[in-house]
């Protein structure tokens, strides 16, 4: 199993795929914070437009924010992920996310030859309460595909 950054992807280079690649993760702000020991960790800055009713930050945020972060950890292990793609993905909403930043760290469970599994736990930067933890299958490119 994969136990560090075997690639050696930095976070500004992943911040840089991301907004070139993925858009909308541009559009949110998510920033890489660190990418080492097999752990992927992410931002995602406070937004207004994501709270909801009852004064918590909305679902579709926070699961943006660890799929990305997911995403991250396919970077750590596959020279170019590009075509590395969610198959699944289950999604526990633990507690309400006070506004506020999101903290996202993702880590693997299991690499294969074509699949990925890995979890993320979603934690409110205001009280560090846990807020979500996702558990998330990649289907990976195979071996020497380019993106």
């Amino acid at each position: 199993m994969a136990t560090g950054n075997e690639t050696g992807i930095s976070t500004g280079d992943f911040d840089r795929i991301m907004a070139q690649k993925v858009p909308y993760v541009g559009d949110m702000g998510i920033v890489t914070e660190s990418l080492e020991g097999g752990v992927a960790r992410l931002r995602l800055p406070f937004n207004p437009r994501y709270i909801r009713p009852g004064n918590v930050v909305c679902g579709p945020a926070i699961f943006a924010l660890a799929d990305i972060a997911l995403y991250a950890v396919a970077w750590m292990v596959a020279p170019v992920a590009d075509h590395a793609v969610t198959t699944e993905a289950t999604v526990h909403f633990l507690s309400g996310a006070k506004p506020g930043d999101l903290i996202a760290e993702a880590s693997i469970l299991k690499a294969g030859k074509r699949l990925l599994i890995a979890q993320c736990d979603i934690r409110s930067a205001v009280d560090n309460a846990l807020c979500a933890h996702v558990i998330g299958t990649y289907a990976m490119p195979p071996a020497g595909k380019a993106g």
